[in-house]
């Protein structure tokens, strides 16, 4: 028997006999609408001429490394020259567990059909629907984005991203303060402090560090001249490697925030350690924050999704601009999703809003807490639900998903999931930075290309398409009804 200390509990952790739950078992107990999903489902490979393709873009998470060589042959990816161990996983097994045709379920079961069978189901249910729900678009193009808020719009629907539920306190707090960012460039070329708060790249995002803290600068010379520091509730892997770390109580961030802010500006700190951080501590970060020449606040969900939500955020952006009196520094949010950026941004510009869009009454609102994915779920107020390249079944709470078991349910995706097994309806599409193009935004907001390397298999068409077909049919009959 092993324990592990967290905090003052104790975890023991023990071997069991009972067996592994099975996927049917599993489904069985979210309620899915189907308890058998098709597999063996792999696009059939076949060798042929070989070629290598430069500086793609990788479709994993908001670092959208682009200098990737990706060597195949025949329709097989052999080789992944740059990409993270993930990336690698995702290029070299594109093929497999794919949804290679349109399906409709009838009588508990998924029955194959032609995609305009599936598109004519799927704009019956959202016509009939007073109040869908469209969700996902964060491993999709920001054209597919586009596509859905207008469809959305058209259906008087709800539109979201999962940045409500992880980095959607960065969009309020900005909304709320205002943000000084800054760009991987100015990172690598002028950062000399880096202080990376409730986040740990080397698991989240395995390029950063090579890429961005590393690496030479214009006026950097590298690690050699760049400290580290590491803010986070337990040693990670990173904190070993930092020049700094302090160990914080969980969900006391903005305390410490707060102490900095005070030290900052020559204020008494009273106490001897603020959320568990002695006051000795707190002053020697200040110190080293203000008299930086260049420092950059690298956050990730132990901020944004540590009890007080956008509170934390909005301290965080305040700090960063207290520290511009003295200094140059800014913040930069390590987003999850490879394109949750651009669906932000998209919303953004066409709503006003950067995700859980109401068009409810003809125009754009957002009520976080009301319009957002998993509280519309939650409280039943949505009767049908689009889901694009994403598996909410797969993170959402039960009582979510329990109510995707009693609505008619749409998704457009390249893989099989849990969320298929809760569908009416199946659309496949194309893998976007693998058989599809479009644009993707990093997470330091400059936008990516994204290059096709390979044709989606027979008969299967890019997201953004299907969007584009769902929209024509759904405005027809909305014209054929009225």
């Amino acid at each position: 028997m092993e324990f592990h200390h967290l905090g003052t509990k104790k975890i023991f952790v023990d071997t069991t006999t009972e067996p592994v739950t099975s996927l049917e078992e599993i489904l069985r107990i979210l309620s899915a609408k189907v308890l058998q999903i098709p597999h063996g489902t792999d696009i059939p490979l076949k060798s042929g001429e070989k070629r290598i393709i430069e500086n793609v873009a990788c479709p994993i998470c908001a670092e959208l490394c682009d200098y990737l060589k990706i060597e195949i042959t025949g329709n097989r990816i052999v080789r992944n020259i740059g990409g993270c161990a993930k990336s690698v996983s995702k290029f070299l097994n594109y093929h497999k567990d794919r949804i290679l045709k349109p399906y409709i379920r009838i009588n508990d079961k998924l029955v194959e059909v032609s995609l305009e069978e599936a598109l004519d189901k799927a704009a019956d249910i959202l016509v009939n629907a007073k109040y869908p729900l469209i969700y996902g678009l964060s491993i999709t193009s920001v054209k597919t984005d586009e596509y859905a808020i207008q469809l959305a719009e058209l259906l008087r629907g709800a539109v979201d991203n999962p940045s409500t539920f992880c980095h959607g306190p960065t969009s309020l707090a900005v909304q709320e303060v205002g943000g000084v960012f800054t760009t991987f460039s100015d990172v690598i070329n002028l950062a000399d402090l880096v202080i990376f708060w409730g986040s740990d790249p080397i698991n989240s995002h395995v390029n950063h560090l090579s890429r961005n803290i590393v690496p030479k600068g214009r006026f950097i010379g590298g690690r050699k001249d760049r400290k580290i520091v590491v803010i986070d509730i337990r040693r990670t892997e990173l904190a070993n490697m930092a020049d700094l770390f302090i160990q914080v109580k969980p969900g006391r961030d903005v305390e410490l925030i707060t102490a900095l802010r005070m030290a900052l500006h020559d204020l008494d700190i009273e106490v001897d350690n603020v959320a568990g951080v002695p006051r000795d501590m707190v002053y020697k970060l200040a110190d080293m924050m203000a008299s930086a020449k260049y420092g950059v606040i690298m956050y990730g969900l132990g901020i944004t999704e540590n009890g007080v939500k956008h509170r934390s955020v909005e301290e965080l952006m305040k700090l960063v601009q207290d520290l511009n009196e003295y200094t140059k520094f800014a913040v930069m949010p390590m987003r999850g999703h490879y394109n949750v950026v651009g669906s932000n941004e998209a919303s953004l510009w066409l709503t006003g809003y950067p995700y859980a869009v109401d068009f409810a009454r003809g125009f754009s609102r957002m009520y976080v807490g009301v319009t957002t994915a998993m509280d519309l779920l939650i409280n039943g107020d949505v009767d049908a639900a689009l889901i694009v390249g994403h598996d909410p079944v797969a993170s959402f709470p039960r009582k979510a998903v329990q109510h995707l078991s009693r609505i008619p349910v749409i998704v457009i995706d390249p893989k099989w999931s849990l969320t298929t097994a809760f569908a009416d309806v199946i659309i496949p599409s194309g893998m976007t930075g693998i058989e599809c193009e479009g644009s993707a935004y990093r997470m330091d907001k400059i936008p990516i290309r994204m290059k096709k390397i390979l044709d989606p298999p027979p008969g299967v068409l890019c997201d953004y398409e299907i969007l584009k077909l769902l929209i024509d049919r759904v405005i027809n009959k909305k014209v054929g009804k009225a």
